[in-house]
């Protein structure tokens, strides 16, 4: 389970006004990017004691307001 950041932290950055984002959302959201943060540490050869967990990662980067999403 996830303390830090919160869900409800995570939640209301993730989303905006227009948009808010629900607890699903943010479940694929996380997921697409751990896999992307999963691949880049896969490919540059680095072991894993050398980074984060890839969905504390993902979710830190939301937490931060790097990662958007966008409904099509």
């Amino acid at each position: 389970m996830i303390n830090q950041p919160s869900v409800d932290l995570l939640i209301d950055r993730l989303g905006t006004d227009e948009q808010p984002a629900s607890r699903y959302c943010l479940c694929v959201v996380a997921a697409k990017r751990a896999r992307q943060i999963l691949e880049k540490h896969a490919a540059s050869g680095a072991s894993p004691d050398e980074y984060l967990k890839e969905i504390s990662e993902a979710c830190k980067e939301i937490a931060d307001g790097k990662i958007k999403y966008s409904k099509d």
